[in-house]
């Protein structure tokens, strides 16, 4: 009796080690996802925001305006928002199965289109989904700090 005890205490032990690394190596991939993701912000790759947004993607201003993928796209890639640099602090991952809730602040040097150079300091909260595409930004909303 005492053999399966010990038997099933290593078995659920092991077992959380399994999940605990699993765990790391998905909170590894995301953190990669959201530093690529900051990269093309900096330097435009459409076919690259495609590949990391999803169709569904919902993507919050801190001005209150809402984009669409598309839109958001168009406006990162043409210029309209234009980030000269960018620097992301303070990250958090949470994972809930395929899903990855990640915080951080964001500070970037800008010159959007039609206005002066600037800076914006923001809060951020990023939602992203492993789908068979990898992970995708689902939703993304920005508050001005």
């Amino acid at each position: 009796m005492r053999n399966l005890f010990l038997l099933t205490i290593s078995i659920m032990m092991m077992t959380g080690c399994n999940e605990s690394e699993n765990e790391s190596t998905a909170v590894a991939e995301v953190e990669a996802v959201v530093e690529l993701f900051r990269q093309t912000m900096v330097e435009p790759d459409e076919s690259v925001f495609y590949k990391l947004t999803s169709p569904k993607l919902t993507y919050g201003h801190s001005s209150g305006l809402v984009e669409d993928r598309d839109a958001c796209v168009a406006a990162i890639v043409s210029g309209k928002n234009k980030f000269l640099s960018l620097e992301l602090s303070d990250q958090t991952v949470d994972l809930s199965g395929n899903t990855a809730i990640v915080r951080h602040r964001f500070f970037a040097h800008t010159h959007d289109e039609g206005k002066e150079p600037g800076t914006v300091t923001l809060h951020v909260l990023q939602v992203w989904q492993k789908s068979s595409e990898g992970w995708q930004l689902l939703a993304r909303q920005a508050v001005r700090i």
